[in-house]
């Protein structure tokens, strides 16, 4: 695990759930929110970003809906559950500067957009770019290169 790029994706690399497995997370997640009911640490920071993207309520809040749902590029909609999974990676990413050098890219980053928001959407570009070159070129993730991409926004 020492060379994985994604600690957080304990959600992905770790245990490594099914689609299936993530919808229910978020939505279990946004139920308990509502209901006011207590959250695991994981999902408490689930919670953070589900509570920054209140366009994603209705379909967090229809289980049913939500695993039956087909995001597609060619459908032009954007998968609300890769959305959060991606802000859960970055935190985790930056919490424990993994791949070293995030964590200072990420907090110069927040201070020239104003936001840690606007920041965390910039750097999914680089994190999509990092992964689309690695998957492409059949090569380990490059850590560098992805904190090169994020100190360039």
């Amino acid at each position: 695990m020492a060379n994985s790029l994604f600690t957080i994706d304990f959600c992905l690399a770790m245990f490594n759930p099914s689609q299936t497995d993530v919808r229910r997370f978020f939505c279990e997640t946004y139920r308990k929110h509502t209901h006011k009911e207590i959250l695991t640490p994981l999902e408490a920071i689930a919670r953070d970003w589900i509570i920054q993207h209140p366009e994603y309520a209705d379909i967090l809040g229809d289980l049913d809906a939500a695993l039956k749902a087909d995001y597609t590029v060619e459908g032009g909609q954007s998968n609300p559950f890769l959305h959060l999974s991606m802000h859960l990676s970055i935190a985790e990413q930056v919490s424990i500067d993994q791949p070293p050098g995030i964590q200072a890219a990420y907090l110069a980053l927040a201070q020239r957009t104003g936001s840690a928001h606007d920041a965390h959407h910039q750097i999914m570009e680089c994190l999509g770019q990092m992964i689309w070159t690695s998957q492409r070129n059949n090569l380990p993730p490059d850590g560098a290169a992805y904190v090169e991409c994020v100190k360039r926004r």
